[in-house]
């Protein structure tokens, strides 16, 4: 049971002249008395007359997926089981990161029918968001007091990563399509097979020449290579502490996975496999044997729910974990953190293990307000600012100079910046004959 405020202002109300009556007959408190006695009357002949919240039956209909900042409807039905109009309210209980936007509804629900409330919902986190109780308050005619249920209606939705790096595929798969085909690729490598020939024009390679074919055809024509298709390209994802930290308001982790599903995008694109593992001491996500469509809508499932552990990243055991998805060369590319010499140490100890048999690439968020604070001079702290700021890019500088003499690629940018670069050096990769 509850009281309204409808209720509290009729006492209220009745107070005043109560007290000026009770005056004029000698007798307040009496008066006084009777008044509340009435009003308290009133109110529970009100709650006798109320609608029971408890027959109310409720229904959900939620789409099962959607995009972190896109906006989706979630659909309550209520269906009266009662013989009395139910007059109230309803509150819709998300979690509070669900984002939904009204979670009150007033609602007048005659006996045996079925009403709608319809809640907005813009999630800002990741994951499964959730819902489990429905809080119905019926209110008697007058709206003095009021019943009060809490039902089970139990809801959910998977709030997907939003993939904002999607806008620079078209460019990278334009660059790919030349790559690929329109412009030849004329360095013969380990990722590179035979296409076609064609006629010799000045400035190709003399290597490229084709004897055979050039004396049958009694004119100089050379052979021009492409990028192997079927590669292995395996992502590796770094969910331990160090992927928690937020650089441009956002956190790493969630950075990390903008640069997996761009380079996903354009590999499977490209005919290569792709992998993906997200690990710290526990397996968090995998996604193995997916291809075209698929791979993206098993990526975005399977990232969605992953969040940052308070755990140390395992390096020693990511040799073992990628010779169990493959064998054969492959683009290792680690999505992880090297700000700091000592948190990379154990980074630094496996790579000799991975370059030995394949391409590695490390690829990792840089503070773009790291690199402003270093260009500031203007005050004493300012100074204080850009010196830390320094030692930070020195020791980023460090491990990166570390990474390439051990034969890996390093990519540092900022959370906007490497989806694309990292595309860019795939690209790089597949022109190179590398892959």
């Amino acid at each position: 049971m509850t009281v309204s405020g409808r209720f509290v202002a009729l006492v209220a109300l009745g107070v005043v002249p109560v007290i000026a009556l009770g005056l004029v007959t000698g007798e307040p408190g009496a008066v006084l008395g009777a008044w509340l006695l009435f009003v308290l009357a009133l109110g529970i002949l009100d709650l006798s007359l109320a609608a029971s919240p408890r027959l109310v039956t409720t229904s959900r209909s939620l789409p099962p997926r959607t995009r972190l900042g896109e906006t989706v409807l979630s659909e309550l039905y209520l269906t009266n089981r009662g013989r009395r109009t139910l007059r109230g309210i309803v509150r819709d209980a998300w979690q509070p990161s669900a984002g939904a936007a009204v979670t009150r509804a007033r609602v007048s629900i005659p006996s045996g029918e079925r009403r709608l409330v319809s809640v907005p919902l813009t999630p800002f986190r990741r994951g499964e968001r959730t819902v489990e109780l429905v809080t119905v308050r019926s209110f008697g005619p007058l709206g003095l007091w009021a019943r009060q249920a809490t039902l089970k209606s139990p809801g959910r939705i998977r709030v997907l990563p939003p993939f904002h790096a999607r806008k620079h595929l078209p460019s990278r798969l334009a660059r790919l399509r030349e790559l690929d085909g329109a412009t030849s690729v004329m360095v013969r490598g380990q990722g590179t097979e035979f296409d076609s020939l064609r006629e010799y024009v000045r400035g190709d390679d003399v290597r490229s020449i084709d004897w055979r074919a050039t004396a049958r055809r009694r004119d100089v024509v050379v052979r021009t290579w492409r990028p192997e298709r079927d590669r292995r390209v395996v992502l590796v994802l770094d969910t331990g502490r160090t992927s928690a930290a937020r650089i441009a308001d956002e956190p790493r982790i969630d950075t990390a996975f903008e640069a997996s599903l761009l380079l996903a995008a354009l590999a499977t694109r490209a005919g290569d496999r792709v992998d993906l593992l997200a690990y710290d001491r526990r397996m968090r996500a995998r996604v193995q044997g997916a291809t075209g469509a698929d791979l993206m809508a098993k990526m975005v499932d399977a990232l969605a729910p992953v969040e940052p552990e308070l755990l140390e990243m395992d390096w020693a055991a990511v040799p073992a974990l990628v010779r169990g998805v493959t064998s054969q060369r492959s683009l290792i590319v680690l999505l992880t953190s090297i700000d700091a010499p000592g948190a990379s140490t154990a980074l630094l100890s496996v790579l000799p293990q991975l370059t030995k048999r394949h391409v590695v690439v490390v690829a990792s968020v840089t503070d773009p307000a790291a690199l402003e604070a270093s260009r500031q001079r203007g005050n004493r702290d300012e100074v204080y600012l850009a010196a830390a700021a320094e030692r930070a890019l020195l020791d980023i500088s460090r491990v990166s100079d570390a990474i390439r003499q051990m034969g890996a690629e390093v990519v540092t940018a900022s959370p906007s910046e490497l989806p694309p670069a990292l595309a860019d050096r795939y690209l790089a990769l597949k022109a190179a004959g590398r892959l």
